[in-house]
């Protein structure tokens, strides 16, 4: 009789044609590959490792150097990989965890652009994520290549899926509002929301900037996910918020006992905190707010690369569109309050009886220095000269 199958155990074919084993407990966590033998102990410390989500080395399977998991071995020991943003190298490492479970033996040199398209194409039901995943690939072919481990980039030619929407709903002046009324001043909620709102920073560096960042009412900081010097004035109402507290020393948002939090606890807790305020919204949505205020007020492009710590202009270009768009619209929108449409039906009458009567004005034309002129046959009229023709 077969021996049964442990949990969260799975078996099936790779693209190459190998039966692999991995392990897999809910939809929600990653495959894990198991490349031990199936029965051996090697095989049953990998399993439970895979369990307890443990990284386990593999000690004693060579790992061979024409192999993908070979290769990204080397660019994660690589300048590249080490100046790489944090938040985006733990992405870049989910991904390629899934894929080193399914390909890592695999030899890199044989993925070609029809690979990268198929690998693209099975996440499209989840846009961002099939251009996270293609991003991922552009990156360390784009440093294979150079590192001349690769002849080309096969992720070069492939084309990031459209995304529409534009991701975290931005918050409005309501919102603000209603987390103010619900949070007030002398409140570690209130404070969060109004450090995010008046500098613009991300989750984690909001979490990271302290009384130590600041000389003369001026924070300094570097961007963690871009890298950037930020320089940020501490505004009136920033500061106020600030004094009223509570703080940590070595964080101005911090937990109930005063320590400082990661970039994930402070997004966690302050989406507790929105949502007793009635506030759908998020904390990278309060600084769409604050980049929309700094537009509609007339801020430059470059002021806000500056202020946001962007290193093109990409995103500043669509609060400065959004911005002139919006006040164009404004502008016409006087502009056809002011049209016969708006008239009442006497004024569109009296409107047509004058036009009627320059109709039939009597015109003479004069020569003079070689210019003509219309003239009106009311010596009155303040538009007596209508045109010069020349």
């Amino acid at each position: 009789m077969p021996r049964p199958r442990p949990p969260y155990l799975h078996r099936e074919r790779n693209r190459h044609g190998r039966m692999v084993w991995y392990v897999r407990v809910n939809r929600q966590t990653p495959r894990v590959r198991i490349y031990g033998e199936f029965g051996t102990l090697e095989f049953m410390a990998e399993y439970k490792a895979a369990l307890d989500g443990v990284k386990m080395p593999r000690q004693g399977l060579a790992i061979r150097a024409d192999s993908f998991e070979w290769l990204v071995n080397q660019w994660k020991k690589s300048s590249d990989w080490y100046l790489t943003a944090e938040a985006t190298k733990k992405q870049r490492d989910n991904i390629l965890d899934r894929l080193l479970a399914e390909n890592g033996t695999a030899p890199f040199a044989a993925i070609t652009s029809q690979h990268i398209l198929e690998g693209r194409e099975r996440r499209m039901k989840t846009p961002a994520a099939a251009n996270n995943f293609l991003k991922t690939m552009r990156a360390l072919f784009k440093w294979a290549v150079g590192a001349t481990h690769a002849k080309s980039n096969p992720a070069e030619s492939v084309k990031l899926l459209p995304h529409e929407g534009e991701g975290f709903e931005p918050w409005t002046e309501h919102d603000v509002a209603a987390y103010r009324q619900r949070w007030p001043l002398g409140t570690r909620e209130r404070l969060a929301m109004e450090l995010l709102l008046w500098t613009g920073l991300r989750r984690g560096d909001a979490a990271r900037l302290g009384r130590q960042h600041v000389r003369d009412g001026i924070a300094y900081l570097k961007a963690e996910k871009t890298g950037e010097d930020l320089t940020i004035w501490i505004v009136p109402e920033l500061a106020e918020a600030i004094e009223a507290g509570p703080t940590g020393d070595l964080a101005f948002i911090c937990g109930k006992g005063g320590e400082p939090l990661t970039k994930e606890s402070f997004g966690n807790m302050f989406r507790v905190y929105c949502n007793a305020a009635g506030v759908k919204a998020s904390a990278h949505g309060l600084r769409k707010l604050s980049a929309t205020m700094a537009a509609n007020r007339g801020a430059t492009e470059k002021e806000l690369q500056a202020f946001y710590g962007w290193k093109t202009n990409t995103q500043s270009q669509t609060y400065t569109r959004r911005a002139n768009r919006e006040a164009l619209s404004k502008s016409m929108a006087e502009k056809l309050s002011e049209n016969t449409y708006s008239r009442t039906s006497d004024q569109v009458r009296e409107s047509e009886n004058n036009i009627q009567q320059k109709q039939e004005v009597k015109s003479e034309k004069s020569k003079d220095g070689g210019r003509y002129w219309t003239r009106t046959s009311d010596p009155c009229d303040v538009n007596t000269v209508l045109y010069q023709l020349s």
